[in-house]
């Protein structure tokens, strides 16, 4: 139901989008009455994505281990995919008990005391690489925790109609806070200093706390009347979505849930191809730049300095990517193919880019498959894993996304690193026979998506996944 005004004969006549709105419909179907909803919830995840930029060079400054080596990493996402076992079983009896805007509340409360807790524990002298491993566990898990909390409260928010045309928007404001937030940081960094970079985090969560608190109380406020039609659909039982969710665990519901688990599977199996890309494109980089200070061609940059070069220039690659993607690609290919086939699109990005990979790794060539790919990722592929639960029940929305998206996330991880470690020590596996791994893998990816594919028509028709 569009806006009226009345003209000089009493006719109501539909009323001449704003200049906001206006502006918007270049890069989403974004209608009358969504504006502000859209705008609120897109400054959120902003200011979350945000806040976690802010933090990462406290990890950085804290971590003096070699993060580097595969069977660190191993140990240290292995130990994140555990604690979120715990993490999720907590989360999901909180969220069983308190409506969600105290669920909210209380979750970001617990993580900014855990800023303030880590940053009384520097005051205080505690040994600096204890203090790292601890840290960067916890920064693996606050991040990953918090995005999803935020992605199961959008999609409470909205219709599966009105959400893939709204989380094109919303997922807009994550990218801009994660370009802004390592270009703030590294502004601030030399006058507050990078510890005092957490109080800021800190406040900054706080802030998030109040939006979401402020986006909730206006869903209560606004009279029905005032509401457009497809909204009011995902409205009608707002006093429902005040209440806590029905007991339940989050991995429980995974597991009853072909639809779930094979969301699961794809995001662990995705996460193990990008990080075996990740390693893959450091040691060509490391390989390149030891050349280069060998062969006398590196301009008197030492090897810190070649690899902040290239990882800079690589890192704003995939950054202005993501961007470019969000803006212009992701809601008219969501218009397009759908949420479903959106899912396409990544596998067959990294398929093509780790094929040519497998014939020879060029750093350049590697360059810009990575770019692409987590562009793509960052984008696409991240507004679209968030659309997939518009379709879900309440409970799946909250409880089970938070499952997915940290324990099999991170589960992901921790077997990449364990694949890297095993096939660098006891079989010296080159970077083409890694490139190979991924061509494997990815078409492992392409089957669980077709299987999504199928799941999800059922759902949206009124079929059963369980």
């Amino acid at each position: 139901m569009g806006r009226t005004a009345g003209g000089a004969s009493g006719v109501a006549r539909p009323m001449s989008p704003g200049l906001i709105e206006r502006f918007l419909r270049l890069f989403t179907d974004i209608r009358p009455g969504e504006v502000q909803k859209a705008l609120l919830l897109a400054l959120n995840i902003f200011l979350i994505l945000l806040a976690y930029s802010l933090i990462k060079p406290v990890r950085d400054a804290l971590l003096l281990i070699d993060t580097d080596a595969p069977q660190t990493k191993a140990y240290l996402s292995g130990a994140q995919a555990l604690l979120f076992v715990f993490v999720v079983k907590g989360f999901s009896r909180l969220a069983s008990r308190v409506p969600r805007h105290i669920l909210i509340t209380w979750t970001t409360l617990f993580f900014v005391s855990n800023i303030l807790i880590f940053y009384l524990l520097h005051l205080s002298g505690t040994p600096v690489k204890t203090l790292g491993i601890v840290f960067f566990i916890w920064i693996g898990i606050f991040n990953m925790f918090i995005v999803a909390q935020f992605w199961g409260f959008a999609n409470d928010l909205y219709t599966d109609e009105v959400g893939k045309r709204i989380f094109p928007l919303i997922a807009f404001g994550a990218n801009l806070g994660a370009v802004f937030g390592s270009k703030i940081a590294g502004w601030i960094i030399r006058p507050f200093g990078s510890f005092n970079l957490m109080i800021i985090c800190g406040a900054v969560l706080l802030v998030c706390i109040a939006l979401s608190r402020s986006i909730h109380n206006r869903e209560f406020r606004r009279p029905g009347t005032e509401i457009q039609e497809a909204d009011q659909a995902s409205l009608k039982d707002r006093e429902a979505q005040a209440k806590p969710l029905r007991p339940g665990g989050g991995f429980k519901l995974v597991f009853r849930s072909r639809y779930l688990l094979f969301i699961a599977l794809l995001i662990g199996i995705y996460n193990f191809i990008n990080m075996i890309g990740e390693y893959i494109i450091s040691d060509v980089s490391t390989r390149v730049a030891l050349k280069a200070i060998e062969s006398g061609t590196a301009a008197g940059m030492t090897m810190e300095q070649l690899q902040g070069k290239f990882f800079a220039d690589y890192q704003f690659l995939q950054n202005v990517l993501a961007l470019l993607i969000q803006l212009f690609l992701v809601s008219r290919i969501f218009k397009w193919v759908g949420i479903s086939g959106a899912l396409l699109f990544l596998p067959l990005i990294a398929l093509g880019g780790y094929s040519l990979i497998s014939f020879g790794a060029l750093l350049i060539l590697v360059k810009w498959v990575k770019a692409l790919e987590n562009g793509t990722d960052y984008s696409l592929m991240n507004t679209t894993k968030a659309a997939l639960f518009l379709i879900t029940p309440r409970e799946e929305k909250y409880k089970a996304k938070a499952a997915i998206d940290t324990f099999f996330v991170r589960g992901g991880d921790a077997l990449a690193a364990v694949c890297v470690f095993i096939g660098t020590t006891y079989f010296a596996l080159n970077i083409e026979k890694y490139a190979v791994i991924n061509v494997l893998m990815v078409l492992l990816w392409i089957a669980i998506c077709f299987l999504i594919m199928k799941e999800y028509r059922k759902l949206k028709s009124g079929g059963l996944t369980a």
